[in-house]
């Protein structure tokens, strides 16, 4: 990546912890200005001290709360970037709600939260994004490999997350005049807290050896390609890709 993000401005969606934690530290340390967007109150210390590890790698960020699934909120995210730093030039949105629930048992509460962040809060992301992207910016999201999956349980999980692949390829065209690419990047199972309570110990030994080296996919794993598409790659645009170790395929 050397210094392709230096002095670039980069918004990421859940940057406090886990995987967006990591990207907002490796794109700071390469030179980014970072904004570390969280969603409540028990991600406050981790926004700060992700703050704190940009800052100490001699970047700039700052750490925004807001509740993605409303369109105020996401607004008020890049008016953060804009404010802060003079504009936006990278936007990763890394959030998204697991739930692992078959159909029949499934609420209607369920549903609407499931959608409301797997898809609503992508959708105005995107739209954000779009709005507010310096020309030749890039926008990534993150999916799931359980879109090129046929199983049982992750109904609105993967349903909620399959409308990024249309949000994306249309935002691809609609930007393209703009040089802006657009990307979802879907891996497979991350070994991350958000997987391991939907699932048995015997579901994820199960899932460990769908994929090399008998292992969910790392977050370390996935950090460096979204790096990619963020600079080298960005004649990629309106793709989905499935990083996982093998996991599936299509």
């Amino acid at each position: 990546m050397s210094d392709a993000v230096r002095n670039k401005v980069v918004v990421i969606g859940g940057g406090a912890k886990n995987l967006g934690g990591l990207l907002s530290t490796r794109l700071g340390q390469s030179g980014a200005n970072v904004v570390v967007h969280y969603h409540s109150d028990s991600s406050a210390d981790d926004a700060d001290r992700t703050v704190s590890e940009v800052r100490a790698a001699g970047a700039q960020a700052v750490a925004a709360q807001g509740d993605l699934t409303q369109v105020a909120d996401v607004r008020r995210l890049f008016d953060v970037a804009v404010d802060s730093f003079g504009g936006v030039d990278i936007a990763i949105n890394t959030t998204g709600m697991v739930l692992r629930k078959p159909i029949l048992e499934t609420t209607e509460d369920e549903y609407d939260r499931m959608f409301g962040i797997n898809a609503k809060a992508a959708y105005f992301f995107i739209q954000e994004a779009g709005r507010r992207l310096n020309d030749h910016g890039k926008i990534i999201s993150l999916g799931t490999s359980l879109l090129a999956a046929f199983t049982d349980g992750y109904a609105t999980y993967a349903g909620g997350k399959a409308p990024l692949e249309h949000f994306t390829r249309a935002a691809a065209k609609e930007f393209a005049d703009r040089g802006i690419s657009v990307n979802t990047v879907a891996p497979g199972p991350m070994d991350t807290p958000f997987f391991y309570p939907q699932e048995t110990p015997e579901r994820v030994e199960f899932h460990k050896s769908q994929a090399m080296g008998n292992q969910l996919t790392q977050i370390a794993d996935i950090a460096p390609i979204i790096e990619f598409l963020a600079t080298d790659g960005w004649w990629f645009t309106g793709q989905t890709m499935f990083p996982n170790g093998g996991y599936t395929t299509r």
